[in-house]
């Protein structure tokens, strides 16, 4: 039995471990994606591959990562492939690693006197690795063969040294490769950070006191999460909620049943529907990224989340659906899967716990991908990022204007940065009003993100949700207003993109982007007149939404003839 303040002592090491090595990582980047939106996660485990700590980086990589590491290890062992000191192993394999193709998995093992202590893990969205479309998520893909370079578990270094050869492969297979062998070795470096720090920590406390503090960190974990399970009441709730443009008629079903009983919470997503010919199919481990961040959301966001959390929760899904894709199953697009997981998990617990959870966020990722060819230099370039939106209201606060909600966790990404770095001139870049859905706590705005294309010619790929349906409000609440995507041509023309589309687009066109708000929270005409006017003052809502959107027609009619003042 380890001391207490020892005890504490190594589980805050190891978190800090995984956030240096997100740090290193970051700082030693080429690709805006990773250096400025931060579109990297990183963890540390124990010789079985439990999650011992992670960093707070992108909710999808970590819960996958919980998955893909021990499915990883199995892989390997099975393949007879040993990973030794100095060793680091690449693969973005997304039915063993557990999201899609851009993201790269990173494991190097970490030794001590000859005996495994444990592995360090990273996950990194590499702005392209291949495919039909710059950037790799295409709109159409009906295999993942379409999605890029498919790299099966390898040893990128092998005993400290880099193997230039699968390195070639890689990159051949690549648009920018210069900005991707940078990301790589970035990768690598943080690789290198963790296992260094990790074997401190053996070095201080030695390898029987370090290997007993890893189970009893897991063991707290377990303990804690069982806590705050308890609390609850017991309850089956169920909810479905819809994927747009999955490919043939009609939409996707995504079907969820939660059920509390006593110290275990089971969520099921039997009847959703089976693997779809497009890129909404979600591996496993995306569906247990999902369903484990709503749950932690509502249990207790400081809640440690290792392997113990894990074993409380369990994720039901049936094999070649899609929430648990099989090969040849494409997968680029199970991002946007991983936001209505939230989503339908969400509707569903507002029917035992609406005090717990917030309305409908804006649902999507808004992916917004660009690259062509610059015949001149011999090059290609490519582009990604993800593009904020409206958080849903929640009891006793309005919902969040602008921001990455649920599963991306991201930074914007800087126009400057961009700008600097490829022929896009940004037009506009400001809240979209009137978007949240009104609740007697409003559900926050979504953005307007606009940018014209200075190259001669280049792809655009959108990958997004929430047009054809509105995230909803609860309790009352209106639904926020759906997200618009389109192309206005330098004539003057303007092309409205599906949720799901890819376009060729000249120089002096303009994409535009208008993301969804949150939905609602509550009866909107039990809001608080305070916050209306302030919406009002702040150009959010107009005078109408008082009356239509609200009902305050009284209100209406006041400031009507009064007018409005600060």
């Amino acid at each position: 039995m380890v001391d207490k303040i020892t005890l504490d002592v190594i589980a805050r090491s190891l978190e800090y471990i995984a956030e240096e090595m997100g740090i290193r990582l970051r700082n030693s980047a080429y690709s805006p994606n990773i250096k400025e939106r931060m579109d990297h996660s990183c963890a540390v485990f124990d010789s079985e591959g439990k999650v011992l700590a992670q960093a707070e980086h992108i909710p999808t990589h970590l819960g996958s990562m919980a998955w893909g590491v021990k499915e990883t290890l199995k892989y390997i062992e099975k393949e007879g492939i040993e990973l030794n000191e100095g060793d680091v192993l690449l693969t973005n394999n997304p039915y063993i690693a557990g999201t899609h193709l851009n993201d790269v998995l990173a494991i190097a093992p970490i030794y001590y006197n000859g005996k495994l202590v444990g592995y360090v893990a990273s996950k990194a969205h590499y702005v392209d690795v291949g495919g039909k479309v710059p950037g790799s998520i295409a709109s159409d893909s009906i295999e993942v063969i379409e999605e890029g370079i498919l790299v099966p578990p390898v040893k990128i270094m092998e005993s400290g040294r880099l193997r230039k050869d699968v390195l070639k492969l890689i990159l051949s297979n690549v648009r920018s490769p210069e900005v991707i062998v940078g990301d790589l070795r970035a990768q690598i470096a943080a690789m290198d950070t963790g296992r260094r720090q990790v074997v401190g920590i053996v070095e201080k406390y030695g390898y029987k006191t370090t290997m007993e503090a890893f189970n009893e960190i897991i063991e707290y974990s377990r303990k804690m999460t069982l806590s705050r399970v308890r609390k609850l009441p017991d309850f089956s709730v169920e909810a479905t909620d819809y994927l747009e443009d999955p490919g043939y008629s009609g939409d996707a079903v995504i079907r969820v049943r939660v059920v509390k009983k006593e110290d275990k919470v089971i969520v099921d997503f039997n009847g959703s529907s089976p693997q779809v010919p497009a890129p909404l199919n979600a591996p496993f481990g995306v569906t247990i990224a999902s369903t484990t961040f709503t749950i932690k959301t509502v249990l207790d966001p400081e809640l440690p989340v290792n392997d113990g959390f894990y074993q409380v929760v369990e994720v039901k899904a049936k094999p070649r659906t899609i929430v648990y894709a099989q090969y040849p199953a494409p997968v680029g697009a199970s991002i946007e899967t991983a936001q209505r997981i939230v989503d339908v998990i969400y509707l569903a617990l507002s029917k035992a716990i609406p005090d717990k959870v917030p309305a409908a966020a804006c649902g999507s990722m808004n992916n917004l991908l660009i690259g062509g060819v610059d015949y001149e230099r011999g090059k290609t370039w490519a582009f990604y990022e993800t593009i904020a939106g409206g958080y849903g209201g929640r009891k006793g606060m309005d919902g969040v204007d602008a921001v990455h909600c649920n599963m991306t966790n991201t930074m914007n990404t800087p126009i400057e940065v961009i700008e600097r770095e490829l022929p896009l001139l940004f037009t506009k870049y400001e809240i979209r009003p009137r978007s949240g859905g009104a609740g007697k706590w409003r559900g926050g705005m979504g953005v307007i993100r606009a940018f014209k294309v200075l190259a001669p010619k280049a792809k655009v790929t959108i990958i997004g949700e929430r047009v054809k349906h509105s995230p909803p409000g609860i309790l009352g609440g209106k639904p926020g207003k759906p997200a618009k995507y389109y192309i206005v041509k330098k004539n003057g023309e303007k092309i409205v993109l599906r949720s799901k589309d890819t376009v060729v687009v000249e120089e002096g066109d303009e994409v535009v982007v208008e993301t969804a708000g949150g939905g609602g929270y509550g009866n909107p005409v039990e809001r608080d007149p305070k916050l209306i006017i302030r919406d009002l003052l702040d150009e959010l809502i107009t005078l109408e939404d008082i009356a239509y959107e609200y009902g305050r027609h009284d209100l209406y009619e006041k400031l009507k003839v009064e007018g409005v003042r600060r």
